[in-house]
């Protein structure tokens, strides 16, 4: 089975496309990618980005599905309208299972992409994608609100971002207390997963691994339910492990692959 990223470069290793990559792998499925900047950064902060041509970009996905069997594309952060609105138009007559990780606000609360990214993100690809995978703070970027902070809330802002085929798991990650809770709604369902949460400051590239997981079980045939509860307890696995990789002086990343090494 293969699945594709369309995301970042993350020179470090923790994030984005490498994250991506080190998933499907764990997962066990084929990894291809598209990369839509090139990064500087490691685990003390970013210290350069360059964006990659959007007609580069394109023919990367063109080359891609051309030839290989993408069964579920994930997609990571994406700079600015011009480009979201080129891959909508790429991604409109593919009909494999498209996961939506909107990265648009950074750890500090810092808005990563201008207000007319957002609106084009928010008007194109989420409704092209089987399943958008906001945070608390992007779920309130999205919906133009204030940040959800207990489950009522959460579960409000879920219903208000799934609509049509498009299902939601608003992630709790950004919350308190002992259990880290998220929310997945899809259609009529609603669904709760909890995991316990761990006391480690390793926790860079959670979002992109999580939402590459979920792309992985989805491109082995898994229902989107079964594919993120399985995604959930994968990702909880590398958080509890991450501080055994010693990676940096700083923001660590989680350990893609605890259950082999």
């Amino acid at each position: 089975m293969i699945a594709l990223t369309i995301a970042g470069s993350d020179s470090s290793g923790g994030a984005g496309i490498q994250a991506d990559l080190k998933t499907f792998s764990a997962r066990g499925v084929f990894g291809a990618s598209v990369i839509t900047a090139i990064t500087a950064q490691n685990t003390l902060g970013v210290t350069g980005i360059h964006s990659i041509p959007v007609d580069m970009v394109i023919a990367q996905l063109a080359a891609v599905l051309d030839d290989l069997d993408v069964r579920a594309i994930k997609i990571g952060m994406l700079g600015d309208e011009v480009l979201i609105n080129a891959l909508a138009d790429a991604l409109e007559p593919v009909s494999v299972p498209i996961v939506l990780d909107p990265v648009m606000v950074a750890a500090t609360g810092a808005r990563l992409v201008p207000e007319t990214a957002v609106r084009a993100l928010r008007d194109r690809l989420v409704h092209q994608s089987r399943l958008i995978t906001p945070n608390l703070p992007e779920a309130a970027v999205l919906l133009d609100t204030e940040v959800a902070t207990n489950e009522a809330d959460m579960l409000a802002q879920a219903r208000a971002l799934a609509l049509g085929n498009t299902a939601v798991l608003l992630k709790g990650g950004h919350g308190e207390g002992a259990e880290s809770v998220d929310v997945l709604v899809s259609g009529d369902a609603v669904t709760r997963l909890t995991a316990t949460r761990h006391a480690t400051s390793n926790t860079h590239g959670t979002g992109c691994t999580l939402s590459s997981a979920i792309a992985a079980e989805l491109a082995k045939g898994a229902p989107l339910d079964q594919a993120v509860s399985i995604a959930k307890e994968y990702v909880t696995g590398a958080i509890a492990a991450a501080d055994g990789l010693n990676v940096g002086r700083g923001h660590g990343p989680v350990h893609h692959f605890h259950a082999m090494w």
